[in-house]
């Protein structure tokens, strides 16, 4: 471990005239995430699936104080048309992209499929993220200094990058599922900030996770499941319950990557306490699994492929 877990949201620096888009904002750790970014100044875009929720999510942070400049535009990260209107609608704008927060994500429930006919946690929480990310590139690289946060989990230790078996075809369990497309996002983080390494682009690719946090993400969905919560997801659910940080207190390592002075793309951040489950956020040394170059060059070529985008990326 490199940091003594020090640092504090208080030490968040003036945003103003940055701009932000975090995914997921509308709830949990992304809501708290883009609420500490606007009321630090920045401009946030809350890329949210649910546009109503969204909306309440902007009412929300605007009625507790936080500086006006929280807007509201949807992203379905399960479809890609949808990735694609989002991005196409940012880069209209004069404005460029300081920092973007990969933070949205699903977890649980019997195997579905994403619009486009992805496994819905590799779809939702690595693809569309990826595609999102590429087709953003512009708006970042425009931008010295702009970062892109990747949120990951420590599941991700024990993934496996199927390429045999992406979609989960085979054999399907959501939590080989779910730690699978969070070693993608690990992968991913890493390789991009690879490329932008060696194409010298001006921006850093970090990837945070952010511990044990108690939210929604397992509630039983019963109209996307067609059920309710199995022993499984009960399991995880006790444990967010019990043990689980609040999402103010679980978006410390989004905000660390995503602001704090100096900080090095490829970095991994996690909470610094309690088997590194919650706490302050510090750096610390990726999996072993994130450090296979070979499986994470494969991934980026197969994830441009699935998505149409990322090809020409430099490799």
């Amino acid at each position: 471990m490199r940091d003594k877990g020090t640092w504090s949201r208080h030490d968040i620096g003036d945003l103003t005239g940055q701009t932000a888009v975090v995914t997921g904002a509308s709830t949990g750790i992304g809501f708290a995430t883009a609420r500490a970014l606007a009321a630090h100044g920045a401009r946030v875009v809350l890329a949210c699936r649910d546009m109503d929720r969204g909306r309440l999510a902007a009412q929300r942070m605007t009625s507790a104080g936080t500086r006006p400049g929280v807007e509201v535009e949807v992203l379905d990260l399960a479809d890609l048309a949808s990735v694609r209107r989002f991005a196409g609608r940012l880069l209209q704008r004069p404005a460029s992209l300081d920092i973007l927060v990969n933070n949205a994500g699903t977890a649980g429930g019997p195997r579905r499929l994403t619009r486009d006919g992805f496994e819905v946690h590799l779809g939702t929480n690595h693809l569309g993220h990826f595609a999102l990310t590429i087709l953003l590139l512009p708006a970042l690289r425009s931008r010295p200094g702009a970062r892109v946060v990747t949120l990951t989990s420590s599941v991700a230790a024990q993934g496996k990058i199927d390429f045999a078996d992406l979609n989960s075809e085979r054999r399907y369990r959501f939590t080989s599922a779910y730690a699978q497309s969070k070693l993608a996002s690990l992968m991913f983080a890493t390789e991009l900030d690879r490329r932008a390494r060696e194409a010298a682009w001006p921006l850093a690719s970090i990837a945070v996770d952010p511990g044990i946090v108690a939210t929604g993400l397992l509630s039983s969905k019963r109209d996307q499941w067609g059920r309710g919560r199995g022993p499984g997801e009960l399991a995880v659910s006790a444990v967010q319950r019990l043990f689980g940080q609040s999402p103010a207190d679980g978006c410390r390592t989004s905000l660390y990557a995503a602001t704090a002075p100096g900080l090095r793309g490829g970095e991994y951040v996690v909470p610094g306490g309690w088997g590194h489950k919650r706490g302050a956020a510090v750096l610390a040394p990726l999996p072993r699994r994130a450090l296979d170059q070979v499986t994470a060059r494969r991934l980026w070529t197969v994830s441009a492929d699935l998505t149409g985008v990322g090809s020409t990326v430099s490799g």
